[in-house]
């Protein structure tokens, strides 16, 4: 990445940021980065903002995106059963919105059926394609963002390189990665992930997923399938997974798995008022989450468990990486005060106490919005470089 790409992506990340600082960040020298911040300012691509509050000393100048860029972005922020679409500026601001749209991505016309939605969206928001930098699409399974190939799929099925068909229909320059690690990039950029150079990023929604941040940096692994949380082997039932393995940890450690035994236990005639939300919430881990806000007995142990098993393959992943944090992100984030303490005694029992105790467990703050923040923030690593351009 040039020294002005990277100058840019700092700045709608930070928003406003000093030459001091920027020289910091990059490890560039002064000269070097005044010289590239004026060349932006000839260019409008950043502004002025003044100086900054006083410390004692000389006040520096502040600069960021100027406000009055017209780029845009287009993310897809899909999952196991729903998918949202954003369209968001520069500033961070989104602009337009659907979320929750009803896919299951094991319908064989899922792919087609996001294709038909995205050009919806495209067409209902009046987007003007020639201002979109790029499209951003997060999808959970084992994608290969090099390739863009999500191979979890087979290659008849759209979604086995859904980056090309949409780069193909559209004609916008389209980056596709999984989903967890696109969580963990905006717990990084946005999150609890920020002061910590070393985390693992639990995305619980209806599976279970894991990005690792080493050395402040997205661990891909050698062929980019790095961070398959849910598939170690750590689960006493026999269920089948969608994997097609049975004994994965995602079968008793999923949003999905604490619904299953949440609507189980219902049938046998145990109370729960998920029965009752679910008949007026079309998203059944939102009648879950509510649940367990009103305090639902039944599903507050329905949760509990999923934490204690999340926290069981934690303490598997502390004695290989030692990271200095754990952070729940995703959906389930919600209902993290449940969660933590579960995992913790988890930890507590199943791990070195030297390690447990170094490491620390956060709930992100971040929620189901850091699918669209990490799918964004895709494109902008990518994609910066088109505002120099257009």
């Amino acid at each position: 990445m040039e020294l002005k790409e990277k100058i840019l992506t700092y700045l709608y990340y930070l928003k406003e940021q000093s030459i001091a600082g920027l020289s910091k960040s990059l490890s560039k020298s002064t000269p070097i980065v005044t010289k590239a911040i004026n060349e932006l300012l000839d260019q409008r691509i950043i502004v002025d903002k003044g100086l900054a509050a006083s410390t004692g000393g000389r006040r520096a100048a502040l600069y960021s995106l100027n406000e009055n860029l017209d780029n845009l972005i287009v993310s897809i922020s899909i999952d196991q059963f729903y998918t949202s679409i954003h369209l968001s500026n520069l500033q961070q601001e989104i602009l337009g919105e659907e979320v929750d749209i009803k896919l299951d991505l094991t319908d064989p016309t899922a792919g087609v059926a996001i294709l038909t939605h995205l050009r919806i969206f495209i067409e209902n928001n009046h987007i003007d394609t020639k201002k979109v930098i790029g499209v951003g699409i997060s999808i959970p399974g084992f994608v290969n963002s090099t390739t863009g190939i999500n191979s979890s799929y087979t290659e008849d099925n759209p979604l086995y390189n859904l980056k090309k068909i949409v780069e193909t229909e559209f004609n916008i320059p389209t980056v596709i990665d999984n989903d967890s690690r696109c969580v963990a990039w905006a717990e990084k950029e946005f999150g609890s992930g920020i002061n910590s150079t070393h985390s693992l990023v639990i995305n619980l929604n209806w599976g279970v997923g894991l990005g690792i941040i080493i050395n402040g940096e997205i661990f891909t692994g050698a062929t980019g399938f790095a961070g398959e949380f849910s598939h170690i082997p750590l689960s006493n039932t026999n269920s089948l997974c969608s994997c097609g393995k049975r004994g994965c940890l995602e079968v008793e450690a999923s949003l999905k798995s604490a619904i299953d035994q949440t609507e189980i236990s219902i049938q046998q005639g145990e109370y729960s008022i998920y029965s009752t939300l679910i008949k007026t919430m079309s998203n059944k881990s939102n009648a879950l989450i509510e649940a367990a806000k009103i305090g639902d007995q039944l599903v507050i142990y329905q949760i509990g468990k999923i934490g204690f098993m999340i926290g069981k393959g934690i303490s598997t992943l502390l004695h290989i990486l030692n990271p200095n944090k754990i952070i729940i992100s995703g959906r389930g984030a919600e209902i993290g005060n449940i969660l933590a303490p579960q995992i913790q005694n988890a930890m507590n029992e199943f791990s070195i106490p030297r390690i447990a105790r170094m490491t620390e467990i956060e709930i992100s703050n971040l929620h189901k919005t850091a699918q669209q923040k990490g799918t964004t923030a895709l494109v902008v690593e990518h994609y910066i470089n088109h505002i120099l351009t257009n």
